[in-house]
């Protein structure tokens, strides 16, 4: 979904060098005044000082921090949801967000209303390039290009649904709904939830390597994540952070 953060991680103990990759995704994941922060990258950043490796970020789009998770060795993905799509492409190491939902949004004032999936057929739906949103929606048979409208970062998607290049809105509820804060406005008296996408679930986004990476080094990756959670960490941060 959106601009990317890559972090290159060389391990102490031997030479693998790890890539992570990440979407400007607020509050779980984003750019500050030139620094990377949010709830999910302290909870990687954490995973990482617990395996004593450590990290510089880059930035790059989603769709092409996805594709290189799955055709590279040694990269790392967060926080990506677990799809049934994306259940044997990836190697999955653990949650690293919280619980969130997935929503068709439509602006209050336009008053569109949707029993179903099939009633967003008539619209154009503003997407994230790759994200599972959007793949679950091809999934359904609607066509990028006609009904789906694919953008590099859910700011752009939001404007055009303002603008009314869109008609609605696939995005997380806890991304839609700080966007609209951000600028000022209340998320309830602008948005409205149009249809929830329910089989895409709620449970929080995961970190996962792709398929060309040792298993061993995926181990690494989960027993770090198990100690942060069991050490308390992860819950301060879920404190802090919200």
């Amino acid at each position: 979904m959106g601009v990317v953060l890559a972090c290159l991680a060389a391990t102490t103990s031997a030479a693998t060098t790890v890539t992570c990759v990440t979407e400007e995704n607020r509050p779980v994941n984003f750019w500050d005044n030139g620094k990377v922060t949010g709830f999910s990258t302290e909870v990687v950043e954490a995973v990482l000082k617990e395996i004593d490796v450590q990290a510089t970020f880059q930035i790059m789009p989603w769709a092409r921090a996805y594709a290189t998770t799955l055709h590279t060795e040694n990269v790392l993905i967060f926080s990506i949801m677990r799809t049934a799509e994306r259940e044997h492409l990836f190697k999955w190491v653990g949650v690293v967000s919280p619980p969130d939902s997935s929503y068709l949004f439509a602006l209050r004032h336009r008053k569109l209303k949707l029993g179903d999936l099939d009633d967003a057929r008539h619209y154009k739906i503003g997407t994230i390039n790759g994200d599972a949103r959007e793949q679950y929606l091809e999934s359904k048979g609607f066509v990028k290009g006609l009904q789906l409208h694919g953008n590099a970062v859910p700011k752009t998607t939001y404007e055009k649904l303002k603008l009314g290049r869109i008609d609605l809105w696939a995005m997380s509820e806890m991304v839609a709904l700080d966007i609209v804060r951000r600028e000022g406005a209340d998320p309830a008296q602008v948005l409205v939830r149009a249809l929830q996408l329910t089989e895409l679930g709620s449970g929080g986004s995961y970190m996962a390597f792709g398929p060309k990476t040792d298993d061993h080094l995926v181990e690494r990756f989960r027993k770090g994540l198990e100690a942060v959670k069991a050490n308390g960490t992860f819950a301060a941060l879920q404190k802090k952070w919200f």
